[in-house]
């Protein structure tokens, strides 16, 4: 099992300068920017230390192979949507509204999907995700970075 998330003496506490992004259209018609995660210390890092989120973006997570990709919210400071995607960019499994882990050790909930594997993962703002028709299924519209 691989766990995406990172010990604090491995990152700087500050976020990237200007992150690349790309457009997700959603099936309500909303496009979403996210932060591109395809490297794996984008990956490790995340969306941690944030203290906001706007609703139309997140961070959208690239895998060079499919597997039950595994997430957790430590150093996480915003509820958010996760949502896997399999390598045709329908959606596979969603986790709503998790919460977010002020654990100081490593005991923070870990958060996989319960079925097929994923190649993407995307991160929204918690509770946003039925307002955008995301379900399982949906297919999701980007380009590749």
């Amino acid at each position: 099992m691989i766990i995406v998330g990172i010990l604090l003496s491995q990152m700087p506490v500050h976020a990237a300068p200007d992150p690349e992004l790309i457009a997700i259209r959603t099936p309500s018609g909303i496009t979403i920017q996210a932060e591109i995660a395809d490297t794996p210390r984008k990956r490790s890092y995340g969306l941690m230390y944030r203290e906001s989120l706007k609703k139309d973006h997140g961070m959208l997570f690239f895998f060079s192979e499919p597997q039950a990709w595994t997430f957790w919210m430590k150093n996480t400071k915003i509820a958010l949507d996760l949502i896997w995607l399999d390598e045709k960019k329908r959606v596979t499994h969603i986790e709503r509204n998790v919460p977010i882990c002020t654990k100081s050790d490593d005991s923070c909930p870990q958060y996989r999907p319960n079925s097929a594997d994923a190649v993407y993962v995307l991160e929204i703002t918690g509770g946003t995700v039925d307002g955008y028709k995301i379900e399982k299924g949906t297919k999701l519209q980007f380009g590749q970075p």
